[in-house]
């Protein structure tokens, strides 16, 4: 059995359909005028951001049969790509994250249907 490492204790996570893995940005504890928030008012907050972790194969399609229907076929289950990839930067409604503790750390699972908007990180030039 291979051991955990911090390189590669999130291998062994599968998340399955349209699910996606984020590690939360901090919040911010301060306001832009100074003020200092309390962790439970920045928990409550209805929007949130994070890193996309982990994604799930996608959402299922249907099996178009083209055989005779009373063939015993082996069904191989086909999926639609989700639109978030790994290390973008999603915002994501808060009411629908599901929160989870891996190794310590502190995640969240939510449905892409959750995401308001990605910004990904890649070169454009």
């Amino acid at each position: 059995m291979i051991g955990v490492t911090a390189d590669n204790k999130l291998k062994r996570l599968i998340v399955v359909g349209d699910k996606v893995l984020v590690k939360p940005k901090n919040p911010a504890d301060k306001t832009n005028t100074g003020l200092y928030l309390p962790p439970t008012v920045t928990e409550k907050e209805e929007v949130q951001s994070g890193y996309i972790i982990k994604v799930g194969p996608g959402y299922p399609l249907p099996q178009q049969s083209e055989d005779e229907p009373w063939k015993e076929t082996e069904e191989k289950v086909k999926y639609m790509p989700l639109q978030a990839q790994e290390g973008d930067l999603a915002i994501y409604l808060q009411r629908h994250a599901i929160e989870v503790m891996y190794e310590g750390e502190r995640y969240v699972i939510l449905p892409q249907a959750s995401i308001l908007m990605l910004e990904r990180f890649e070169d454009l030039g």
